[in-house]
């Protein structure tokens, strides 16, 4: 077998131009592969980021309450007892946060924008302002310089807002300007409050088009809501993958603690509204779930992406395997002297195959190793440059106002792996082709 894998790697170096032509084309191939994944890995890692800052913890325990079988409400009611099992209860527990939910018009002197409401406890929420970054000025006003203004830990004074640059761009606000929020109470009526602008966030796709960020206090005033109620109690893990086993156990310790909980829906809360309302009961039900669940109308981004980058690569490798058979074709027309001798004094038909394809393996495994590399530090140097993405779609589609790409080290090896088969794959007909010519028919064929 060892000298089987000298002669095909010999063989490799006896044509330099073909071999050479093959490999960059692998290695292109590969290369822009990585890319694909590595741009895929970047709005998996953007997904995750915006869910687990904007709009949930790892697991989540929301609710809904409803004063009448007609009416319902996106809040929980009595949220200290519930904390209480929730410290007590949730293996890996890192720490819980309490976000207030609503909805209003935030209003300025030239505009108005609709947006969901978050309010937030500024005290506890060390995480969210580290992985919150703010929009230098000209990103949202005419005319702005590139300072970086506002602090949005700021939300710990009354009566103050966050923006993300795309709100504040509609509003033609700034920080330090004022703007109106209005929204309807429980009872239908219509509350006002002014907030002071601390902050303006960098857009994070499109999770930051629904939402802007207050105190928890002005939530409650808006809504006339008690200290005990919020919108919904978010968990963080210290190990993030085991959010759905911690769902599980989260929830099994809230009935055994009394409470009634809805059945499991994989989708945000907002979802389940119209199922809420024409469930005949009164009350409070709790609703527990992670972090995919409220982000699950966002994957059909990574689902149709990654639809693209396979419907791209497998038109690639089939020109590339097109490419690997004509050469082995020639190949073996250029040898069948070659192989009519080797047989002759005794090689098996079967050797001849392995020569063949291990040819065509150790040219497709150095070619993928090297694209591989290349398609990696391409993406590690796009990566670090900060690319920001001019169109509003397409920020919406990627998650992120920066063009953001991931290497993932397993996927390189995927990729090197899959395309070294299918180059072997591709010299099989050749090479079966070759193992077949007895030492007669090569031997006058050559002549």
């Amino acid at each position: 077998m060892r000298v089987l894998l000298s002669i095909a790697l010999r063989n490799l170096f006896q044509a330099p131009v073909r071999s050479s032509l093959l490999a960059l084309a692998i290695g292109l191939v590969t290369a822009f592969l990585v890319l694909l994944l590595s741009l895929s890995a970047g709005i998996a890692d953007n997904l995750v980021t915006s869910a687990t800052t904007l709009s949930a913890g790892h697991v989540n325990v929301g609710g809904f309450w409803k004063p009448t079988a007609g009416t319902a409400f996106p809040i929980v009611t009595g949220m200290g007892a519930v904390r209480k099992v929730l410290e007590e209860k949730t293996p890996g527990l890192d720490y819980i946060v309490e976000r207030h939910r609503g909805w209003g018009k935030i209003v300025s002197e030239t505009g108005a924008v609709q947006a969901g409401l978050s309010g937030i406890v500024a005290a506890d929420e060390e995480r969210f302002f580290d992985r919150l970054m703010l929009a230098p000025e000209k990103d949202y006003k005419e005319g702005g310089s590139d300072q970086i203004l506002g602090d949005p830990r700021k939300l710990s004074e009354p009566n103050t807002i966050v923006l993300f640059a795309g709100h504040a761009k509609k509003l033609k606000v700034g920080v330090g300007d004022v703007v109106t929020i209005k929204t309807e109470t429980q009872s239908g009526a219509t509350n006002t409050a002014d907030a002071t602008v601390v902050a303006v966030a960098k857009d994070m796709g499109l999770l930051s088009t629904f939402a802007v960020f207050v105190p928890k206090s002005l939530v409650l005033q808006l809504y006339q809501l008690n200290e005990d109620t919020t919108g919904a109690l978010w968990v963080y893990l210290k190990d993030r993958d085991k959010s759905e086993e911690t769902m599980s156990v989260v929830r099994q310790a809230l009935v055994d603690a009394g409470y009634q909980l809805r059945d499991h829906e994989a989708n945000p809360f907002f979802f389940k509204f119209e199922a809420v309302m024409g469930e005949d009961w009164t009350g409070q039900k709790l609703d527990v779930t992670w972090w995919q669940d409220e982000v699950s109308f966002l994957t059909w981004v990574l689902t149709a992406f990654d639809t693209v980058t396979w419907f791209l690569t497998l038109i690639l490798v089939v020109i590339i395997a097109v490419g690997i058979m004509n050469a082995m074709w020639q190949a073996v027309r250029e040898r069948t002297k070659e192989i009519g001798t080797i047989r002759a004094i005794g090689m098996t038909a079967g050797k001849v195959l392995i020569l063949f394809v291990a040819e065509s393996l150790f040219l497709g495994f150095g070619a993928t190793t090297l694209g591989a590399l290349l398609g990696a530090g391409v993406a590690l140097g796009i990566d670090s440059l900060h690319i920001a993405i001019p169109s509003d779609a397409v920020r919406a589609i990627l998650l992120s106002s920066e063009l953001h790409l991931v290497v993932d080290p397993g996927s390189l090896v995927i990729a090197v792996l899959a395309l070294t088969a299918c180059t072997g794959l591709a010299a099989l007909w050749p090479s079966a082709r070759a193992a077949s010519l007895t030492p007669v028919k090569a031997l006058q064929h050559a002549e």
